[in-house]
C-alpha cells in the first residue's frame, strides 16, 4: 500500500509541475506529497525513522485558511512490525501568505488503522492533531517546499501519543484568484509599481511612487522643504540652493564680505585673501609680499615720510579742486583713518609765476582745502595741519611747464609715527 501512494503523490507532481499557479493563492487547489518521519509513542514498541509517506489535497479557502484532506502510510521495524495508515483532514492557519515564506499552524482530525504482526491485529482509532509548518516558494513556480510537525494523540484504545514530521512540496494546481504581491506594503502590487522599495508607511500615487506635493522633484519624505514655489531649483533635500549674490562661493547668510569682486579668492568668511597680512586684500595691494608689521596705505604700500597725492589739482589760481582729485585723497582719507595716531602737516606748493607772497597765501588756501576734504572724509582733524611754501620747494625746473606741473603740488608730511 505504501508504495502505491508514492508512485501517485510522484505523479502528480509530475502532472501538475508545470501548471502556472502558486501555491499560495487564495481559492487556490493544491497537492501536497511529503515524506514522514515516524516518531512513535514508546508503547509501540517500533522503531523511529523515515517510515512512510503522506499526501494532502486541499485548497486555500480565505487569505488565512487552507482545508486539506490527507492520507498517511508509515511502516515501522521493531519488537513488532507496524504498518499504520491515517486518512483525515486538516485546518491550517496560513500567515503571511504573500510573501516566500509563510508559516502556518495546523489542527486536524483523522482515523488511525494500526496493523500488528503479533496478536493484536488490526487496531483502528480516532485521533487529533496539533502542530506547525511552513512553505517556502521557489520563485515564480506554483511549487513550494513544505514542512510540518504534528503531535497527533489517540481518543481511545491504547491512547498512543506519537509525533510525526513531514517533508515535501505543495503544488498549486490552479482555480484561484493571482496572489497580490506588494512587498513594500504601499498598496500597489508589485507588477504595477513603478517605485518598488517605498518606505513603510509613506504616501504614494497611483504608480506606488512617492508624493511630491510641491512638484520640485523630491518625495515627501526627504522634502527639508515643503511648499517650494512652482519653478524653483532645489537641492537633495528639496530646498532652494543657498544665494550666492557675489559668486564668491559662501552662500550670503554666512557671508561677511558681501560684494566681494568676481573672480577673487576669498576664505570660509567669504572674504578677500590677504596674503601678507598688511591689511590690504590681494586684489587690491599694489605692494604684495609686504614685510609683517609695516605700515601700508590703501593701497597696501609702505608709507614712508611724504605721502604723494598725484592726480590732485586745482583751478587755475585758485583752490577748487578739479574733478577727478576725489579718488586720490578719498584713499589719503582711508589711510589717515586706518591710522589715527599720524601726525600729518599738508603742505601746499606752487611754481615760480606770480610773486612770492601770492604763490604762498595760494598754496596755504589750496593746503587747507585739502586738510578740510580729508576731516570731511573721516581723518583726525587734531591731527593735521595746514601749511603753504609756494615756490619755495620746488622738486622741477621752472624753466619748462612740465617742471612748473610738477612743482604745482600737494602732499601729506607724516612728522611723527
Amino acid at each position: 500500500m505504501m508504495n502505491k501512494l508514492v508512485a501517485g503523490t510522484a505523479l502528480c507532481a509530475l502532472l501538475t509541475g508545470a501548471i502556472d499557479a502558486s501555491a499560495q493563492d487564495v481559492g487556490e487547489w493544491y497537492v501536497a506529497p511529503g515524506a514522514v518521519f515516524f516518531d512513535d509513542d514508546p508503547d509501540r514498541l517500533v522503531d523511529d525513522g523515515f517510515s512512510g509517506a503522506q499526501l494532502a489535497i486541499g485548497k486555500a479557502i480565505s487569505r488565512y485558511i487552507n482545508f486539506e484532506a490527507f492520507g498517511q502510510v508509515t511502516d515501522n521495524d521493531g519488537v513488532v512490525n507496524l504498518e499504520s495508515n491515517e486518512i483525515g483532514f486538516n485546518v491550517l492557519g496560513v500567515a503571511n501568505r504573500d510573501a516566500s515564506f509563510s508559516p502556518f499552524l495546523l489542527g486536524g482530525l483523522g482515523i488511525v488503522r494500526d496493523e500488528f504482526d503479533d496478536a493484536r491485529g488490526d487496531d483502528r482509532r480516532s485521533a487529533v492533531s496539533l502542530g506547525a509548518g511552513f512553505l517556502l516558494d521557489f520563485g515564480e513556480s506554483p511549487i513550494s517546499l513544505r514542512g510540518d510537525w504534528r503531535y497527533r494523540a489517540q481518543l481511545d484504545g491504547d491512547d498512543f501519543q506519537d509525533r510525526i514530521a513531514t517533508l515535501g512540496l505543495q503544488v498549486g494546481i490552479g482555480g484561484g484568484e493571482p496572489r497580490s504581491v506588494d512587498s513594500d506594503g504601499d498598496g500597489v502590487e508589485d507588477s504595477a509599481d513603478a517605485c518598488p522599495g517605498t518606505p513603510l508607511g509613506a504616501a504614494v500615487d497611483a504608480r506606488g511612487c512617492e508624493l511630491d506635493d510641491d512638484g520640485d522633484g523630491v518625495a515627501n519624505s526627504k522634502d527639508a522643504c515643503p511648499n517650494t514655489p512652482a519653478g524653483a531649483r532645489v537641492d537633495a533635500r528639496g530646498c532652494p540652493p543657498p544665494v550666492d549674490s557675489d559668486g564668491d562661493g559662501v552662500a550670503d547668510d554666512t557671508d561677511e564680505c558681501p560684494n566681494t569682486p568676481a573672480g577673487a579668492r576669498v576664505d570660509a568668511r567669504g572674504c578677500e585673501l590677504d596674503d601678507d597680512g598688511d591689511g590690504v586684500v590681494n586684489s587690491k595691494d599694489r605692494c604684495p609680499n609686504t614685510p609683517a608689521g609695516t605700515r601700508v596705505d590703501v593701497n597696501g604700500c609702505e608709507i614712508t615720510e611724504v605721502i604723494e597725492l598725484p592726480g590732485v589739482n586745482f583751478a587755475s589760481n585758485s583752490d577748487q579742486l578739479l574733478p577727478g582729485s576725489e579718488r586720490v585723497l578719498d584713499d589719503a582719507a582711508a589711510t589717515l583713518r586706518r591710522y589715527p595716531e599720524l601726525i600729518v602737516e599738508v603742505a601746499g606748493h606752487t611754481d615760480s609765476d606770480g610773486s612770492a607772497a601770492y604763490n604762498e597765501g595760494l598754496s596755504e588756501r589750496r593746503a587747507e582745502t585739502v586738510m578740510n576734504y580729508l576731516v570731511d572724509r573721516g581723518a583726525n582733524a587734531a591731527n593735521l595741519s595746514a601749511r603753504g611754501y609756494g615756490e619755495a620747494e620746488p622738486i622741477a625746473d621752472n624753466a619748462t611747464q612740465a617742471g612748473k606741473a610738477a612743482n604745482r603740488r600737494v602732499e601729506l608730511r607724516i612728522s611723527e609715527q
